[in-house]
């Protein structure tokens, strides 16, 4: 009897489901959007950043960040943009301010939705900041780069 050779393909986790719960919807993503970047704006460290990258109208961006949002946890491919880029070109953004922005999205994230919910927003913008942050700040040394260690 032969056997087949075992492949070992690449194990990718599964792709992530819709959110789909009572009162998650685009509304309440977007209340959640406006709450949060309400409180970026008052913070003493975050809100003069974003003050010097949105000038006058935040509309549009709270429109694109709600897109981003509902194609976080609705899957609902409302984003078309590219996360990385924009936020690669921020010289004022450290690595301890992702934590400012985390704390202020759990607690907000925490008074709009259930636990359970809140939970699944928070486990992605955690996520999503440390992807952003790998994208920032991480720069291999030429032995990394070499293949060294």
């Amino acid at each position: 009897m032969t056997s087949k050779p075992v492949l070992l393909d690449r194990v990718r986790p599964a792709a992530e489901q819709p959110l789909l719960r009572p009162g998650v919807d685009r509304t309440s993503i977007g209340a959640l959007v406006r709450k949060f970047y309400s409180r970026v704006r008052k913070d003493e460290r975050l809100g003069p950043i974003f003050a010097g990258e949105i000038v006058g109208d935040w509309e549009p961006h709270l429109e694109k960040m709600t897109d981003f949002w509902c194609s976080v946890i609705l899957k609902s491919g409302d984003y078309n943009g590219r996360p990385a880029p924009a936020h690669l070109k921020l010289k004022d953004v450290t690595e301890a301010d992702f934590e400012i922005w985390l704390a202020l999205f759990r607690e907000t994230a925490a008074e709009l939705f259930a636990p359970e919910t809140a939970a699944v927003f928070v486990e992605r913008a955690e996520r999503i900041a440390a992807s952003l942050k790998l994208a920032m700040f991480f720069r291999p040394g030429p032995a990394a780069a070499a293949g060294g260690a």
